[in-house]
């Protein structure tokens, strides 16, 4: 019986069904006599088994019977080859093209991306003639997530001297490529390039959509240009609620409670998003003053008005709580929310972590991780930092090594948290042989990573090797010191009894020294009896106008430890003109360890409650 075979519409079907089948048509073709030699047909056919890792070899084998290739061709067996983790082959496909198209080199570098070699996915960036959005935007996206953002900066630098500024299609005009940039200055305090950015994007004349409006006025909240993030949303032809909500935060968080509510009240309905800003900001404004109660009291006000809560807002306010002192209430609303039923997720459970962490409440601790446990989450690696963190806080280093090294690959937070572990129990060789073990994995050390590294130094008294990481880390891996950074140095240089390198350090920061380095300094004095250098660090600290209440504090007690009462009750007179008043932490610290035990019987009950 002579069957009739329908060529044209094998194809199609071949389009849409699986290798199997496809595999039986295939042989159905063939054995008919009607092979697809046309360039469309094989690509189809070649495109089927690319997609299926069970068929590589058959998509291998037709690639190279194909007596006519185009990019397409290429394109699939080299996407088929990154899918089968034969990154070499790929690569060398790749170089062996005739011609590539913008696809080629986009899944070439996007693919480099996710495995994770950033610096090939760079270099390929760097050759590639006619620049993508597709492709930048992966190589630059992965820098910031890495902690790399010098790198991505510089690459930008790189991108902007080979692409024309007035080409608009450009990846330097692209608003997600741009706004992947301006989110890495907010994070990083980057306000000068963001500003640069910015001014860019005012003179080309981009029209901002609602991803760019919002990275621009989160970037000018979090470097504290409050003016400048009121002016992107006042320019905006209609504003959204993500830019809104942002600035609402920035308001609250930076202190400016009655903007933000006040921005607030203008609408009519606020949405879940922006009640969510008000409270993360209110419960995240560090004043340094009494005003600090005043924010956590109006976060769990704004709070307590929701009444259809999200697990966003009760997560904003349990993060709040917690990173302001008030660890014991951050447990107690974590235990509310396991209690009423709430799906609880990791940043909750790693949120309740570090509150009990702040308390030194290692029982509550692993209770809230058997739930994390029971939630399956204990592999998360957030929450696993946070557990680690806690039994470094309390002392017990051999349980956060054994949850450290029972993680399967673990990333660059887990690393540097179990690094710092090291550093703050005394460990200074373990730390610093933990740092050589990391980069031998190909994890690259961040900001974070070295604020680790030079408290091991200061906690060890390896002052020059702690000297010498401090230089390496911008010269080497393009990590910018922070003031934590410049903070750990001074504190090393003080521990060592070099005040004046430790002042000259101070004096010679490339931004404002903040209320820590002084006050270490001071401390440093006072145990040393230095009186010439308390005496000038006070003719500077009149100077200052400081109203950090620690300056004046250790200032006068330091002068009183000296005979020099006079002075001592000029400080002292001083933070009355100024109305500083001396915060309660001794107070604060002896009511949560008394309530630890409380929350911890709450979690029991909360947990056990659980099971039923």
């Amino acid at each position: 019986m002579n069957v009739v075979v329908d060529v044209h519409g094998c194809i199609q079907l071949l389009r849409s069904c699986g290798a199997a089948v496809g595999q039986q048509m295939h042989q159905l073709l063939l054995k008919s006599g009607h092979v697809p030699y046309s360039l469309p047909s094989s690509n189809t056919l070649l495109l089927m088994y690319a997609r299926s890792p069970l068929h590589r070899r058959d998509a291998h084998r037709l690639f190279d019977e194909m007596s006519v290739k185009n990019c397409f061709s290429y394109n699939s067996l080299i996407t088929a080859y990154f899918n089968s983790g034969e990154h070499h082959a790929a690569l060398q496909l790749f170089r062996a093209m005739p011609e590539r198209n913008v696809f080629s080199w986009n899944t070439v570098i996007t693919s480099m991306v996710s495995t994770g070699d950033l610096d090939m996915a760079r270099s390929l960036l760097v050759e590639m003639p006619v620049k993508g959005a597709v492709a930048c935007n992966a190589v630059l996206h992965r820098y910031v997530r890495c902690g790399r953002v010098d790198e991505a900066f510089a690459l930008l630098r790189t991108i902007s001297l080979q692409c024309s500024g007035a080409d608009a299609s450009s990846p330097c005009n692209d608003p997600f490529v741009l706004a992947t940039v301006v989110g890495a200055c907010a994070d990083r305090m980057k306000y000068d390039f963001g500003r640069q950015i910015h001014a860019r994007m005012v003179v080309s004349k981009m029209e901002l959509d609602t991803v760019l409006s919002c990275a621009l006025v989160d970037m000018y909240c979090k470097c504290r240009d409050l003016d400048s993030a009121r002016c992107v949303l006042n320019g905006l032809t209609q504003v959204d609620e993500f830019s809104l909500s942002a600035l609402i935060h920035g308001y609250a968080s930076c202190g400016q409670l009655h903007e933000a509510v006040q921005l607030f009240d203008k609408e009519e309905n606020p949405s879940i998003v922006l009640w969510n800003s008000l409270i993360s900001g209110c419960a995240f404004a560090c004043c340094g003053d009494n005003a600090f109660a005043l924010f956590i009291e109006e976060a769990r006000r704004v709070f307590d008005m929701i009444g259809n809560k999200s697990v966003i807002s009760w997560n904003s306010m349990v993060v709040g709580l917690s990173q302001n002192g008030h660890a014991t209430e951050a447990l107690v609303l974590f235990c509310k929310m396991h209690r009423i039923g709430l799906r609880l997720d990791k940043f909750a459970i790693a949120s309740a972590l570090s509150a009990s962490s702040s308390i030194c409440s290692i029982s509550s601790g692993e209770q809230i991780f058997s739930v994390a446990t029971v939630l399956g989450l204990q592999s998360d690696h957030a929450v696993a930092a946070s557990l680690i963190d806690l039994y470094c806080k309390c002392g017990n280093l051999a349980n956060g090594c054994k949850i450290f090294y029972e993680v399967d690959k673990p990333d660059e937070v887990l690393w540097n948290s179990m690094l710092i572990g090291y550093a703050s129990n005394g460990y200074g060789h373990e730390a610093l042989e933990l740092l050589e073990l990391m980069k031998s994995k190909g994890i690259k050390p961040s900001e974070r990573t070295f604020i680790g590294v030079l408290s091991a130094c200061c906690h060890s008294g390896f002052v020059e090797e702690g000297l010498t990481w401090f230089h390496q880390m911008q010269k080497d891996f393009n990590v910018s010191p922070s003031a934590e950074h410049y903070a750990c140095v001074t504190n090393l240089l003080v521990r060592a009894g070099r005040l004046d390198e430790a002042v000259e350090f101070i004096e010679n920061m490339p931004f404002k020294a903040d209320a820590v380095s002084w006050t270490t300094v001071i401390g440093g004095c006072k145990a040393q009896g230095n009186e010439a250098l308390m005496q000038k660090l006070a003719k500077k600290l009149t100077d200052m106008e400081s109203t950090h209440p620690s300056l004046y504090v250790q200032l006068s007690s330091g002068l009183a430890a000296q005979g020099d009462w006079v002075k001592s009750a000029e400080m002292r007179s001083m933070m009355r003109e100024r109305r500083i008043t001396k915060n309660p932490d001794m107070t604060l610290h002896l009511h949560t360890c008394k309530k630890s035990d409380e929350a911890a019987s709450m979690m029991s009950c909360s947990v056990s409650g659980s099971d039923r």
